[in-house]
């Protein structure tokens, strides 16, 4: 039995908080970094250095020998390069234990080392990591010890962002600055900010880790290349919120602890919808501090799966024939002061801000849907979104009954007067209470749901930083509300523009609210009529980063530079390429090393044991017939493996870019397809002691 404790006890104990800060600062030194902190106050260097000084001093009272600058890199995840406190020993021969202002403030990483599509040469190596104060420094324990960990932002030396925080950051200020100029035309004259919050859900796989280690594609990819189902899949949904098995329950109490001593509100965890599936869900925070967060929770998974001899699966896909993984994204827009600008009320259709808000994030979501959809744009969420699984691939926004009622009325008759209400839920039951309903139901196929007070982006890959989606989602809101406020603040009869204005937006962008089935066919019929984009995979989604209306929109805000925009276009196509290339070279790795030796050894015995049954005057028909079909689906195999490594091949000698990615794309992936099919069918016949690796069976029903 696990030794009990209290959660209160641990939480944020590893974290440099608020609490800590007070305790250990000057009041003086204090009050400057809260300032710092909430209003974006420049830190002069005498502050940094009494802060720096305390937070080194706490920092090795916890253990910690080295500091690092942690930040996200365009790699899709994080870096660090760690510092001991260690300063020049003194004439006694001993050391000081040193942590100055400037190095708390500022690190100096080689910028040409990472991504950065050009913004950076090779010769051009200086880059800066500056610290990001408003989330929280924290000390990792791990197999190095105590390391003491400063969140940063990672820019070039001539200030482009190569890194995923820095237009985070932009984004929240441009989103702050528009939604204020929006609630002070409501008459708000107390709220000082606008954050907006963000709680990333994540989905993972676990499996043995010595079955992984077995498993070339799961090692190289993070996937299986190949692999034919199980008798039994997903379909009974016992697994979906079923007894968390004790070895699992172990593995997630530990991360649990791990991640509460860092300050991560891990809340909710449960087995998901496909075996060896689960999913934890923190509590919301600030947007910069919910990415940082984020990453600290997939970190931590495969850290301590590792200490469970685990092994956990981030792809979007992992296994073919199960659902896949993703992140549901879930963003609202709260004031200093505690305000959810995203909450209805009882009645929203008399609250007007409410229906001024709601109806800029139709607009922003319609206008801007390709920008959207490619945020999630993923090598692995091409698996995924639109399988009849996750949301489809194309952009819709899921209102609910009572909203959607709302929007009719806006549009028919130009006001609406009424809203539908939730009623009682009867069980039934004498013995049950009867619950009050929500006004409306969920959905789970839409890509962009309401949900009560919130907006849930649920296309999100499960890998993937959820730092670009919310970049994306603060911008194109912060542009619908400034388009809003720019003829608000001139109108003469404010009640009557905001008005006409709310029923203008909710009629010109009704198109993008759709609260049906998405994963039918008839949507994506219906979808095409109202002329909504399907964008199916990464390569098409990824020129919506460089359009000139997305160029216009990231240079207004200040969020990203067209430089900075087509830096990140090359970089997603190369990413692509390199992903499905390492995919590709492992299949023809395991087909030419495993697959295809093991076939040819099982065709040997068979054809023995057809010889041997003749030779006997018996019957051999049966294993004659099998003989013949395992050596067809080897010669396909052959065949198969010829042409994927002829593609590949001439993929990977094309110059990088675009139309390399999109070479990968149309000719590599179905290659690898078509390679898999006849594997995957030889494996439903051949001897599993014959099978050269461990089974989707063995994988996901065997933890």
């Amino acid at each position: 039995m696990s030794e009990a404790f209290n959660v209160a006890d641990i939480f944020g104990e590893d974290v440099f908080n608020d609490t800590v800060m007070q305790e250990r600062l000057p009041k003086k030194v204090y009050r400057d970094l809260k300032k710092t902190i909430e209003e974006g106050k420049e830190l002069d260097l005498a502050t940094a250095d009494v802060i720096a000084h305390e937070m080194k001093e706490w920092a090795i009272e916890k253990g910690a020998t080295h500091y690092t600058h942690w930040f996200q890199p365009l790699t899709g995840v994080t870096a660090e390069k760690h510092d001991s406190f260690i300063s020049a020993p003194m004439p006694s021969g001993k050391v000081l234990m040193s942590f100055s202002g400037k190095e708390l403030i500022k690190g100096e990483p080689d910028a040409s080392s990472f991504p950065s599509g050009g913004l950076r040469a090779t010769f051009e190596a200086r880059g800066y990591t500056a610290w990001d104060c408003t989330s929280p420094a924290f000390v990792r324990k791990d197999a190095a010890g105590a390391t003491l960990c400063i969140p940063t932002a990672f820019c070039s030396y001539t200030g482009e962002a190569l890194d995923q925080k820095t237009p985070l950051l932009r984004s929240m200020e441009a989103i702050n600055i528009q939604a204020l100029r929006l609630i002070r035309l409501f008459g708000n004259t107390t709220s000082k900010k606008v954050t907006p919050s963000v709680g990333p859900e994540q989905e993972y796989f676990l499996v043995d880790a010595k079955k992984f280690q077995q498993r070339k594609d799961l090692i190289y990819t993070g996937r299986t290349l190949f692999g034919a189902m199980p008798p039994k899949g997903q379909e009974l949904d016992d697994h979906y919120f079923g007894t968390i098995r004790q070895r699992i329950a172990g593995f997630m109490r530990d991360v649990n602890i791990e991640l509460w001593k860092v300050g991560v509100t891990s809340k909710t965890q449960h087995n998901e919808v496909a075996p060896a599936q689960h999913e934890l869900a923190p509590i919301y925070a600030p947007a910069n501090v919910a990415v940082d967060h984020n990453h600290l929770v997939m970190q931590t998974l495969k850290r301590v799966a590792g200490q469970h001899g685990l092994k956990c699966l981030l792809h979007e896909k992992p296994f073919a024939g199960v659902n896949g993984s993703g992140k549901h994204d879930n963003w609202s827009l709260i004031t200093d002061d505690g305000k959810n600008l995203l909450d209805p009320g009882k009645t929203p259709h008399e609250n007007i801000q409410f229906l001024l808000v709601l109806t800029c994030i139709l607009k922003a979501v319609d206008e801007h849907a390709d920008l959207l959809r490619e945020s999630a744009a993923d090598p692995g969420n091409d698996h995924r979104l639109g399988a009849n699984e996750a949301p489809p691939a194309i952009i819709s926004i899921f209102l609910g009954d009572q909203l959607e009622d709302v929007i009719e009325q806006l549009v028919s008759t130009g006001e609406a007067t009424h809203s539908l209400k939730g009623g009682k839920l009867k069980t039934g039951v004498r013995t049950l209470p009867d619950l009050a309903k929500d006004a409306t139901d969920r959905n789970r196929t839409s890509p962009f749901a309401f949900t009560g007070n919130k907006f849930e982006f649920r296309m999100v890959g499960s890998r993937d930083s959820v730092a670009g989606p919310n970049v994306v989602l603060n911008t194109i809101i912060a542009e619908a509300f400034s388009e809003a406020c720019d003829v608000l603040e001139q109108a003469e009869d404010f009640e009557m523009a905001v008005h006409d204005l709310i029923k203008q937006y909710a009629t010109d962008h009704q198109r993008i609210i759709f609260n049906g089935n998405g994963y039918s066919e008839e949507w994506v019929k219906e979808a095409e009529r109202r002329g909504l984009p399907n964008i199916s995979s990464m390569v098409e989604a990824i020129p919506a980063l460089t359009t000139e209306k997305s160029v216009a929109m990231f240079e207004k805000f200040k969020v990203f530079t067209r430089a900075e925009l087509e830096s990140r276009e090359e970089i997603k196509y190369e990413n692509y390429a390199k992903a499905i290339n390492i995919e590709a070279r492992t299949m023809i790795d395991m087909a030419s090393k495993q697959f295809v030796p093991a076939f040819i050894k099982y065709t040997k015995s068979l054809a023995n044991t057809v010889i041997a049954v003749r030779d006997a005057g018996a019957d051999a028909s049966v294993q004659s017939d099998l003989l013949n079909e395992v050596s067809g689906y080897l010669a396909e195999t052959k065949r198969a493996l010829e042409t994927l490594m002829k593609v590949t091949e001439q993929a990977a000698a094309m110059p990088e870019g675009g139309d390399q990615a999109r070479y990968y794309h149309s000719d590599v992936v179905p290659a690898m397809e078509a390679l898999r099919a006849p594997v995957d069918a030889l494996e439903m016949i051949v001897d599993k002691e014959a099978w050269p690796m461990p089974s989707y069976g063995d994988l996901i029903f065997e933890v």
